[in-house]
């Protein structure tokens, strides 16, 4: 059950759905040791995935401490969490990709074909590089079975973000700028993915902040996120939505650090998602 009252978010233009985040009254956070400062460093490991092209980065087994003292009330208590290892989508998934499916009769054509300011995105070869958008959280989890993988658990997601040194976005503690991401309007709609590699996250992960928001698999559930196990927390088994995170072209940045949590109504054109498999 979600709990505390919602509030209204920035809309797109000319659309009718409605789109609220939710913020919680949570536990007194647990006492941790102060965050780390940026030191984590890896070697970025790929691999391509053979349905669709996707490049996916390794992230290894581990520790990281998830969640954001100083954020949402839904967002506390930071808390220690391990993780087996797993590859993530280094983007999020494209128009071009999405074709893929429904070329293969696995997934159905987008129900709108525009994006934010453009009539003709989904249908259109210029923008077959950018975040297929418009995809309920159940089409994305087709997708991703289709395509031999499933959407991240929301630890999987903000690991794979912020790495394990308890960085604040991605690439560090650093305010963003139109240099790391797409956000507040600075574009005013979706860029192609892997335009910001100076955002890339500690494991290579391009867009985690920023362009569109991305389904987790886990259902909004507040009470769950602040007493979640230790080890591979999966989520709630229901809920009344699944979670978004990592904002979008649309969102300041409040919205984009790699804590915030989304609850949303309705479907948008600036949701999108990426894909885990196991090692």
């Amino acid at each position: 059950m979600k709990t505390g009252a919602r509030k209204p978010l920035l809309m797109a233009g000319g659309l009718l759905a409605i789109l609220m985040l939710a913020g919680g009254c949570m536990p007194k956070p647990q006492s941790l040791e102060p965050l780390a400062k940026q030191t984590e460093s890896f070697i970025v490991d790929t691999k391509t995935r053979e349905s669709d092209g996707m490049v996916m980065v390794y992230v290894p087994a581990g520790e990281f401490r998830m969640g954001s003292n100083k954020g949402e009330p839904d967002e506390k208590p930071v808390h220690k969490v391990y993780l087996d290892a797993y590859w993530i989508d280094q983007t999020e998934v494209t128009n071009g990709m999405w074709a893929k499916c429904v070329a293969a009769g696995a997934c159905p054509e987008p129900r709108w074909s525009n994006s934010n300011t453009r009539l003709s995105y989904y249908d259109n070869a210029t923008y077959e590089d950018y975040p297929v958008v418009f995809q309920y959280a159940t089409q994305a989890i087709d997708y991703c079975n289709w395509a031999g993988g499933r959407l991240p658990t929301e630890a999987e997601w903000e690991k794979a973000a912020r790495g394990t040194d308890g960085r604040k976005y991605p690439w560090g503690n650093e305010a963003p700028d139109a240099s790391r991401l797409n956000y507040k309007e600075n574009e005013g709609d979706t860029t192609a993915v892997g335009s910001y590699p100076t955002g890339a996250s500690p494991y290579g992960a391009l867009d985690m902040a920023g362009n569109v928001w991305e389904w987790a698999a886990d259902w909004y559930d507040g009470d769950y996120y602040s007493s979640s196990p230790y080890e591979n927390p999966q989520g709630s088994s229901d809920g009344d939505s699944r979670v978004l995170r990592g904002g979008s072209f649309l969102y300041p940045e409040d919205y984009v650090t790699s804590s915030y949590r989304g609850s949303p109504y309705a479907v948008d054109n600036f949701f999108g998602f990426r894909c885990v498999s196991a090692p």
